[in-house]
């Protein structure tokens, strides 16, 4: 016979038969406060509504033209509106510049220096301190003591916490209102003074291009010479090249792509074309 424990009994005595399910339930929850318990149900998850930038006509604006066309596009808030997190971004400058790390900085002991293994003098008689071959640590030539070797400085983080990582630089940089979207990164001029030019006219000087269908050629010979301009692909995109840039050009393909790499945690994939939404502007 199973053992009954005083707090079922007492739940067992204040339930009556009742004929319809409703009084059933009614009678347990009359049972007294201590015995009836509420369900409580988290809220649902509402989705954010997307944010619009304005699109950018930086590159191929002539002159007299407004800076900015007449089209916003959405970005997906997962990617783009995430909290701030310093911590985070700590962690993942800290193990991407780890990786950087060369760690090929060698010193050799006192085995492994040339020379002779004879004892220099005797342990005893000459009245001076004990002294061993020419390979000691104290003698200048000699060996290094606990010298470095060869290693590998490189950190593991976890995956999820590198894809909050860049996350939050996005919407860092969102945030300062130094994160610009073009339609193409194809540049019309054929001269680095002309960017340079362009550049100098917009004070921007340190900005990264990110163009999510490989760099384009023209661009990357043009800013090959230019201090302070980096030219990279969507999947080379790093932390810290975001961090370290004062301004962060993308083009539409760059965004697509990172709405598909980063927002796929919090909100369903969006094919390729289905990630943005342009929208005219009235005049």
């Amino acid at each position: 016979m199973p053992l009954i424990t005083p707090t079922r009994k007492a739940i067992l005595s204040s339930i009556r038969p009742f004929s319809t399910t409703a009084g059933r339930f009614a009678r347990v929850t009359d049972a007294g406060p201590s015995l009836a318990r509420k369900a409580t149900l988290a809220p649902p998850v509402q989705a954010q509504p997307p944010v619009y930038i304005q699109l950018s006509s930086l590159l191929r604006r002539q002159a007299g033209e407004p800076k900015s066309l007449n089209q916003v596009v959405s970005l997906d808030p997962a990617v783009f509106t995430h909290p701030i997190r310093r911590d985070v971004l700590h962690l993942c400058v800290v193990h991407y510049r780890d990786g950087l790390r060369q760690g090929s900085a060698s010193t050799k002991t006192r085995a492994e220096v040339s020379g002779s293994g004879r004892k220099l003098r005797p342990q005893k008689g000459s009245g001076r301190a004990r002294l061993g071959d020419r390979g000691s640590p104290m003698l200048r030539g000699g060996g290094r003591a606990f010298g470095p070797k060869p290693r590998d400085f490189s950190t593991k983080l976890p995956r999820k916490v590198v894809e909050m990582g860049m996350r939050v630089a996005l919407s860092s940089k969102l945030g300062e209102r130094s994160l610009s979207v073009v339609e193409s990164l194809e540049w019309d001029g054929a001269k680095t003074k002309d960017l340079s030019k362009r550049l100098a006219e917009l004070a921007w000087p340190k900005v990264l291009f990110v163009s999510g269908n490989g760099v384009p050629e023209l661009l990357r010979r043009t800013t090959g010479n230019l201090q302070g301009v980096e030219v990279v692909s969507a999947e080379e995109l790093t932390i810290y090249d975001i961090l370290r840039s004062k301004r962060v050009v993308l083009d539409v393909s760059a965004v697509e792509w990172l709405e598909r790499r980063y927002g796929k945690d919090a909100l369903p994939l969006a094919g390729p074309g289905e990630g943005l939404e342009f929208v005219q502007r009235a005049a």
